[in-house]
């Protein structure tokens, strides 16, 4: 029974193996915008401006209404007249009054505004697509800094492994030199402690990466549990400069949207200033108006035909509505232009300082490197010494965390650096996706 459930488990260890699929990059980014919920709202709010960007929602369509109505009524007439003989009085007799209209109306002129209203409906579509960027490239800007700190924990683990392989060959050097009398008791236990800790560590260090690895899963909009294996290294770009990344801060999708908004509301001010020119508009129809009494004077009444005219409005006076709200929206459009302003402000401030960030994390790289293969040369020696018993077992530990942390430091150097880059390619727009 033991046999057969552990065949049942390496069975089931190898078959997800098996099903892992390897991620890139450019996949995982892929797959982020295809299946992101946000951004599907996002394309939904463009859909939504598109649909209102029409000159029927602006005011500029003519409009054609139809009327009807039909109402049967019960009513008791009592009529007299100078002379007696017309007197008429009756009880409960029928009478129909029928309306029937089709009126058509056309906006000729009032001040421009739907020619306002019709830009500013536009605009407010090109800011909704520009939305709909930011937002992707917010997704992509997050998907690659979760699937690069994956690489950087997985490189770290990598050091932890090489480091237990020291141990490892470290306790093998404590069991051999035991068998001949050259080690006591206290160097095992103390070769065996070392390499259960760092065992502990890597199995730790191995939890963050199957953490990181769900919320890169989330980031896909994938099932958590998913399995997926990232076999990458971190490269970092080291030529980018910092003048182009200013300028080219201006075509990010935020500022251009913060840019669209101030028109938006330049376009708002110049609709509520239309209200106070007069409007002029014309209108032409066809009325029925038929009205039958079973009782009375008159027995059938009926007047039909077209009608056109042109209707004249001119706003005299009406409080200084018009004038305040007028106001009020010039303030808008200040103070939009005060926010694009200050996003503008705090997007140079951001990119100077993850300049600074790369810059400073490149000089440390290259010196991480070469600490990074220092420590590597300097464990492989004091093993060797160790099996010669020319080094202490504490000579080994203290070889080991050295290279430990040098591994540690050129990773985090390498990610600090590679976020940098991510950063002020996304502040840029030049995010390649």
């Amino acid at each position: 029974m033991m046999k057969q459930l552990f065949l049942f488990i390496l069975t089931a260890f190898f078959a997800k193996i098996s099903f892992a699929q390897e991620l890139r990059l450019h996949d995982a980014v892929s797959i982020a915008l295809k299946n992101s919920f946000n951004l599907q709202i996002g394309k939904n709010n463009v859909d939504i401006a598109a649909i209102n960007n029409n000159y029927g929602i602006a005011g500029g369509l003519p409009y054609v209404v139809g009327t009807a109505s039909d109402n049967q009524q019960i009513t008791s007439i009592v009529q007299k007249y100078s002379d007696p003989t017309y007197n008429k009085t009756s009880n409960n007799e029928s009478a129909n009054v029928l309306a029937v209209g089709l009126t058509g109306s056309v906006l000729l002129y009032n001040g421009q505004r739907v020619t306002t209203a019709k830009g500013r409906l536009g605009v407010i579509e090109d800011q909704a697509k520009q939305q709909l960027n930011s937002r992707a490239l917010v997704l992509a800007y997050n998907v690659m800094l979760k699937y690069y700190d994956i690489v950087r924990q997985q490189s770290y683990a990598k050091t932890l492994q090489l480091s237990i392989d020291a141990s490892k060959q470290k306790l093998d050097i404590v069991k051999a030199q035991q068998g001949v009398g050259l080690a006591n008791n206290a160097d095992l236990f103390q070769a065996q402690v070392d390499l259960n800790t760092q065992t502990q560590n890597l199995q730790a260090q191995q939890l963050i990466i199957d953490q990181d690895k769900t919320d890169l899963l989330t980031l896909l909009t994938l099932n958590p549990d998913s399995t997926i294996v990232i076999r990458d290294t971190i490269m970092v770009e080291k030529n980018i400069q910092l003048s182009p990344i200013l300028d080219a801060v201006q075509q990010n999708p935020d500022i251009v949207a913060a840019n669209q908004q101030v028109v938006i509301n330049q376009h708002i001010e110049k609709e509520v200033a239309a209200l106070r020119y007069p409007s002029l508009s014309f209108s032409a129809g066809y009325n029925l108006a038929s009205t039958k009494n079973a009782a009375g004077f008159s027995l059938l009444n009926e007047a039909y035909g077209p009608f056109a005219g042109v209707n004249l409005a001119v706003p005299i006076f009406n409080g200084t509505i018009y004038k305040r709200q007028q106001q009020i929206a010039g303030i808008n459009s200040r103070n939009a232009e005060l926010l694009k302003d200050t996003l503008a402000l705090g997007y140079a401030s951001i990119v100077i300082k993850n300049f600074q960030a790369y810059q400073n994390n490149l000089q440390q790289l290259e010196m991480a490197v070469q600490n990074y293969d220092l420590s590597s040369k300097l464990l492989n020696l004091v093993v060797q010494r160790f099996q010669l018993r020319q080094a202490t077992i504490v000579d080994v530990k203290n070889a080991q965390q050295s290279f430990e942390n040098a591994g540690f430091l050129l990773v985090n150097v390498s990610y600090a650096a590679k976020s940098a880059e991510i950063q002020l390619k996304r502040l840029a727009n030049q995010l390649s996706f």
